[in-house]
């Protein structure tokens, strides 16, 4: 085939000029060089190409017939190359990520908002889904790159740690002052005890989160009066700063709620241990330059993390 268009080259130029000297000049090889490539395309395809005279050449009809699928390849591959260039110029190209809703708001819009100003031409689509269905889909190639928790079954995962976060129990001024009312007079008042008569407030149990925290719970013995679930965290804040109970969410999401005193962190015996929060990927893969600048960019900074064992659970 590379013989051919080769040939396919030399008859497009020479059609093109209308002589052989001026193709011979544009390609830089013999005038006999050239007659010799086409007397074999025309060999090839058993039939005459040019007219030739002491002007120049001539195409046949057989030979304007072919000239014009030439040429409208060579212009295809013309096209193709000033779009790879353009491509490779503006730095094109495009990039889908799975994330949760609560860490697309409160992680992946603040750190993505200085890639996208420095990569303006990278088409990113977002799906916001748990991040069960985020491993999933990175597993199917669905999405390039998903936003999670460190979790348990990853090792078909390259995790590229983000930031750490850590879950804390919290409530109002007002519900902890109910709840101390409804505690008999002689019984303790540690958080024990308060969580114990509580309303507690979970996400539900299809997320990772949940799993954490109901490990951490089990392991702590822990158990409250009654329990209110949930689909998300910003609906767990909303409603623990609406006096319903004890919500269980991630300090760094809550943090002028806890600033301001509008909501106040109840101190367990035991915290619940912190965990990680990164970008997962399959590895190795034949990732996109759009896919690579974007792990690239993100990588240097947590270049040192990535060689750490993964935290259980998430």
């Amino acid at each position: 085939m590379e013989q051919n268009f080769n040939l396919y080259h030399i008859f497009y130029t020479v059609a093109r000029c209308q002589n052989i000297s001026g193709a011979a000049r544009e390609l830089f090889i013999s005038q006999p060089a050239i007659s010799k490539a086409i007397s074999k395309l025309e060999g090839n395809l058993n039939t005459t190409l040019f007219l030739r005279s002491s002007r120049g050449v001539k195409l046949t009809e057989e030979g304007e017939l072919l000239y014009r699928r030439v040429e409208s390849a060579f212009s295809s591959l013309s096209q193709g190359e000033e779009e790879l260039a353009r491509i490779h110029k503006l730095g094109m190209g495009r990039l889908s990520i799975g994330v949760s809703s609560t860490l697309c708001k409160y992680v992946l819009l603040p750190i993505l908002r200085p890639f996208v100003q420095e990569n303006p031409h990278i088409q990113i689509s977002i799906s916001c889904q748990s991040s069960y269905e985020t491993m999933d889909a990175l597993r199917k190639g669905t999405v390039d790159i998903g936003l999670i928790g460190a979790a348990e079954n990853m090792e078909d995962l390259t995790f590229l740690p983000v930031m750490e976060i850590q879950d804390i129990f919290v409530t109002t001024r007002t519900y902890l002052s109910h709840l101390k009312e409804r505690i008999p007079s002689n019984a303790s008042l540690s958080s024990r005890a308060l969580f114990s008569g509580s309303t507690l407030m979970l996400l539900n149990k299809e997320n990772i989160t949940r799993q954490y925290v109901d490990r951490y719970l089990s392991q702590e013995n822990l158990t409250a009066a009654q329990m209110i679930e949930v689909t998300s965290l910003d609906l767990l804040i909303e409603f623990a700063k609406t006096d319903l109970g004890i919500a269980c969410v991630i300090r760094d999401f809550v943090r002028e709620e806890l600033a301001s005193g509008r909501l106040l962190q109840l101190k367990m015996p035991v915290s619940i241990p912190k965990r990680q929060v990164g970008f997962a990927y399959i590895n190795p893969a034949p990732h996109p330059a759009s896919v690579r600048k974007f792990l690239d960019y993100f990588g240097d900074a947590a270049a040192a993390q990535t060689a750490k064992p993964l935290p259980q659970g998430t």
